[in-house]
């Protein structure tokens, strides 16, 4: 059984949005995990889109990532 990325994550950010003993969360902790949470997410999109339609082309790839390095801005 492998591991739900997006799930972890989502923990990750409960977790990371919990007061700490000074009395709030940890600002830099609950932005990294929304990070990760939306890196999961996008992953999780790709793959679910992969898997449904077969292989992307060639010009789709590099589209995708060219957004994925900010190439596309």
């Amino acid at each position: 059984m492998s591991v739900d990325n997006v799930l972890s994550a989502r923990a990750a950010l409960g977790v990371a949005s919990r007061r700490t003993a000074s009395g709030s969360p940890d600002p830099a902790r609950v932005i990294a995990a929304r990070r990760e949470l939306n890196a999961a997410l996008v992953e999780r999109s790709i793959e679910r889109a992969i898997t449904a339609d077969g292989s992307l082309t060639t010009d789709q790839r590099q589209r995708l990532a060219a957004l994925l390095t900010g190439a596309a801005r």
